[in-house]
């Protein structure tokens, strides 16, 4: 290891990692720019909000009751066919947008079974995806290759919507036709990429191998703590959600400063990978994490007492600069401590958390705004997210004592490392 290049230099030089965080950011941007295009045309023609909502269930649905099969999948098959396979449905779907936009024979009905069929793809696309970086990375700078990507991923959420809107001042087909020519360019890396998987003998899907990934979880304390330590954290601070309110009543501002607010956690998140890309987390990563869960939660709390427009802007900037922390080192541990032949099925497990506890947090806070008011339920939220930390910290002190990323002898199911 002595004889390799620094991390930042390995990786601009191995060809495979480039090509994987091209292809994977252009199919970001892609998806990024016709998110907001559906959007925006669904609102044209039906102009009912609900409409807007079925856009996210149509994407959800998919996510959750497909994310087991997918991850059998992932494990039992050639993951880089896979993905190339799913982006090529999705490159279709959006083809088909692009086209019947143009011609002027798009409905509603016809919008949603399209995002739908995009959702089915990225519901199998999304654990191999996933379980392809630690194959192409050696483990060393697996770290630091996924901060990259994140970077690149954050990047895209916050350039990919204003240029679809920038695009759609000539047209649905316009964004629909330069997404899928992203999507293009992301299947032609993507299919030629160097990788090298060898799959395991192929076992039928039974409730066993479906349900593999999660017996794994629960045997092992590290990746049990990290994913639920991510669901409720997640679950509770979802002052995101209540930001117009926030915006309009509490701070005092127009749009442009809900603008603002919005992009805050964003740019946040974008600096920091920027910065974990270039920075090697070697030593107390556990003690680290945490202390990035902390500070998402004091944040949080930050942002909820703030009666200055700016103070909360700060106050959500750190938010997504604790939470890029977090997620790094929770993502290579989960990543690092999970087998080859399982990283599909373990890493579908983590999409149903992340899917899930995104959608309920915002419901929950919604739900509690409701009843308490804005102020009240996120402050819930964050005080709730440090009562998390510390219950975690004292049922998983393997993680609490956790020094470097590289897989460390713990106990297993049964021991006093678990719930």
């Amino acid at each position: 290891m002595s004889s390799m290049p620094p991390a930042p230099v390995f990786l601009l030089r191995h060809r495979a990692f480039l090509q994987f965080w091209f292809a994977r950011n252009a199919s970001s941007f892609g998806f990024q720019m016709m998110s907001v295009a559906v959007g925006w045309q669904i609102y044209e023609i039906t102009g009912r909000a609900l409409d807007l909502g079925l856009i996210g269930l149509v994407q959800f649905v998919p996510s959750v009751l497909l994310a087991l099969p997918a991850g059998h999948v992932a494990d039992q098959f050639d993951r880089r066919r896979i993905v190339t396979l799913c982006q090529a449905i999705e490159w279709l779907a959006i083809a088909a947008l692009a086209v019947f936009s143009f011609t002027g024979h798009l409905n509603e009905a016809g919008i949603l079974a399209l995002v739908f069929v995009i959702g089915v793809g990225k519901a199998f696309e999304f654990p191999a995806l996933s379980a392809m970086l630690p194959a192409i990375v050696p483990a060393h700078v697996l770290p630091r290759a996924m901060a990259s990507t994140s970077a690149a991923g954050q990047a895209a959420m916050i350039a990919g919507p204003a240029l679809g809107g920038l695009l759609y001042i000539a047209g649905p087909a316009a964004v629909y036709g330069v997404s899928a020519a992203l999507y293009l360019v992301a299947f032609t890396l993507m299919s030629r990429l160097s990788y090298d998987h060898a799959p395991p003998r192929r076992e039928p899907a039974t409730l066993k191998t479906l349900f593999a990934g999660v017996h794994f979880i629960r045997r092992r304390p590290a990746v049990f703590g990290v994913i639920s330590l991510d669901l409720f954290a997640v679950l509770l601070g979802g002052a995101t959600a209540l930001l117009p309110i926030f915006a309009k009543d509490i701070l005092h501002t127009g749009p442009w400063g809900l603008g603002m607010l919005r992009g805050a956690p964003a740019v946040g998140a974008l600096l920091m990978s920027i910065w974990l890309s270039r920075h090697t987390l070697e030593r107390r990563v556990g003690p680290i994490m945490f202390a990035s869960v902390a500070g998402f939660g004091i944040a949080t709390l930050v942002f909820t007492l703030s009666t200055s427009l700016w103070l909360s802007i700060v106050a959500l900037f750190a938010l997504g600069a604790f939470d890029m922390v977090s997620m790094v080192i929770r993502g290579a541990l989960v990543q690092l401590e999970t087998p080859d032949d399982m990283r599909g099925r373990v890493s579908a497990v983590n999409a149903i958390f992340i899917n899930t506890s995104n959608q309920l947090g915002e419901f929950e806070s919604g739900i509690l705004a409701a009843a308490l008011g804005a102020v009240n339920a996120t402050l819930i939220g964050g005080i709730g997210t440090l009562v998390v930390v510390g219950l975690w910290m004292w049922w998983f002190p393997s993680l609490r004592h956790r020094q470097g990323l590289v897989s460390e002898p713990e106990p297993v199911e049964g021991a006093s490392d678990t719930i």
